[in-house]
């Protein structure tokens, strides 16, 4: 499978954006070079190699939940632009 030019030009018109000539010939080549070394991967022997998500095993990496002080609401209350009744107040968005 190989990309074209007009495959390139079909997408740049779906993405409105306006390529030149010189773009169109790069983005094409740079396309094209990338699906080759996509069929080199396909070629790997892969027989008896276990699928993964990730390179390395992981074990759960979240974190323990900790109780931690939060702000006092005073504080918080400085980076409202408005506030009402100890909330930050935005612009209605439904009516």
């Amino acid at each position: 499978m190989s990309i074209t030019l007009k495959d390139v030009e079909h997408v740049a018109k779906l993405a409105r954006l306006d390529l030149t000539d010189e773009e169109k010939d790069q983005f094409t080549d740079q396309l094209n070079a990338i699906l080759k070394y996509a069929e080199q991967l396909g070629e790997l022997d892969t027989t008896g190699v276990q699928p993964t998500s990730h390179a390395m095993i992981l074990n759960n990496v979240m974190r323990e939940d900790e109780v931690k002080p939060s702000l006092p609401i005073e504080k918080v209350m400085l980076n409202a632009p408005e506030e009402e009744e100890g909330q930050f107040k935005v612009p209605a968005v439904l009516e």
